[in-house]
């Protein structure tokens, strides 16, 4: 039943009151936090068996490049077909995947395999989820504008990108903290366990009608459509750039293994506090936002969010105490939950029905897949620059993409978000 009449736009909770779209939470949530807890233990897994922080940036570059290979392809074909039938399936092969990863961290599984060998298939998992994300990313997009009013797009932005972002940061602090508690096998088996919510959650999701629109473009012209839409939008270009470039350079998280074992002296206990502590930050994002919305200068308030994440980037570089480093990690974690709503509030405003698709898997090479990238730019410049350097550097150069920014994207300045 249609309730927008009931639920004025300036009610925080107005998108929850439609039933798919709690659903499609869960589904967020769940399928974000059970992918960063896995992240999270196999790079402690990889970390263990190679003590080299190059390797924590391999795993993310395994997974990055069929993501951002197949990303044209995966949103036009998105827009062509029905989005919950499409999500289901990729969550079934998370499910394969999750399960092989499993067995790769079981010691009587790889007995007799070489360190080597159990790094390599690690990596190739983590390859094949690069597949699954592909197309994960523009279903996942695609069908939240399904499921509301436009007029609560910003209203379900926020709830959606909290959901992103706390299951993101949830996940991996959970996966630290399971280590400690369970060991790294068990651990894994509870990811196999959280992937059959996202599942039972699609099931209850009826399938939705498809606005795709033939116009008699080549396949070339469908694929690179998407590109051609972002760039002439240059609200929706800027807004990519800018959190590209952020979470590319200032891609600390990546490192946590190697701070928490080698800087900060913490152990796996540690590594699950400092994993949890942008979580805190998330969750407060999330309430001041809702109740909040930031309607007043949303492009001026994103290029601070993400000046000032910059900032406890470095100061987290050159931390050595373990308690303040959770403390800034917190403050990262709420300044990097504004520019994730801002942002996806951008692309659900500005971008057409029939388009979203081919317009999130662009979104997803510009910034999901900079998270990958992040890492392995961190774990490379960690090796030639060593590791606290390396953060602060990542620090610094996120300041100056904010200060570019500002000067050459006047659309930025004047980013109005009313639908």
């Amino acid at each position: 039943m249609d309730t927008t009449a009931s639920t004025p736009r300036n009610d925080p909770y107005a998108s929850l009151r439609y039933q798919e779209f709690n659903y499609y939470l869960v589904i967020r949530f769940a399928l974000v936090f059970a992918l960063a807890m896995q992240f999270a233990i196999i790079e402690w897994k990889v970390y263990a068996l190679s003590h080299d922080p190059f390797t924590l940036g391999l795993i993310g570059l395994s997974e990055v490049i069929p993501a951002v290979t197949l990303a044209p392809f995966a949103g036009h074909l998105v827009d062509k077909r029905e989005k919950r039938g499409l999500l289901l399936k990729c969550v079934i092969a998370y499910i394969f995947i999750s399960t092989g990863l499993f067995l790769l961290t079981w010691d009587k599984a790889v007995a007799g395999l070489s360190t080597q060998w159990i790094l390599l298939s690690i990596y190739f998992l983590v390859f094949t989820g690069g597949i699954v994300r592909a197309f994960v990313s523009p279903s996942n997009f695609s069908l939240m504008s399904l499921l509301v009013p436009r007029a609560l797009y910003a209203n379900a932005s926020t709830w959606s990108s909290s959901a992103w972002q706390i299951g993101g940061v949830l996940g991996p602090a959970l996966g630290g903290l399971c280590i400690h508690w369970f060991g790294v096998h068990w651990s894994m088996l509870l990811v196999v366990a959280i992937f059959l919510a996202p599942l039972y959650s699609l099931i209850q999701i009826k399938p939705k009608p498809v606005y795709y629109k033939e116009k008699g473009e080549t396949f070339l012209q469908g694929l690179t459509s998407g590109m051609r839409f972002v760039w002439k939008t240059k609200v929706v270009l800027g807004a990519m750039s800018l959190d590209m470039f952020a979470v590319l350079f200032g891609g600390a998280i990546a490192m946590l293994p190697a701070y928490a074992t080698d800087v900060l002296h913490v152990g796996s206990l540690g590594y699950g506090l400092l994993r949890s502590a942008p979580a805190v930050g998330s969750l407060i994002t999330m309430f001041i936002i809702a109740h909040r919305p930031l309607v007043n200068k949303p492009g001026i308030k994103l290029l601070a969010a993400v000046f000032g994440f910059g900032i406890t980037i470095i100061l987290f570089g050159v931390s050595t105490s373990f308690w303040l480093s959770i403390a800034i990690l917190l403050v990262s974690g709420a300044l990097d939950g504004v520019s994730v709503i801002i942002r996806q509030t951008i692309l659900q405003l500005k971008t057409p029905d029939e388009m979203r698709g081919r317009v999130a898997s662009v979104s997803s090479m510009f910034v999901g897949s900079s998270n990958e990238l992040g890492a392995f730019e961190s774990g490379f410049m960690a090796r030639q620059l060593g590791l606290v350097t390396s953060v602060v550097f990542g620090g610094c150069v996120t300041l100056a993409v904010v200060a570019t920014t500002y000067v050459i994207s006047p659309a930025m300045r004047k980013l109005d978000l009313k639908p």
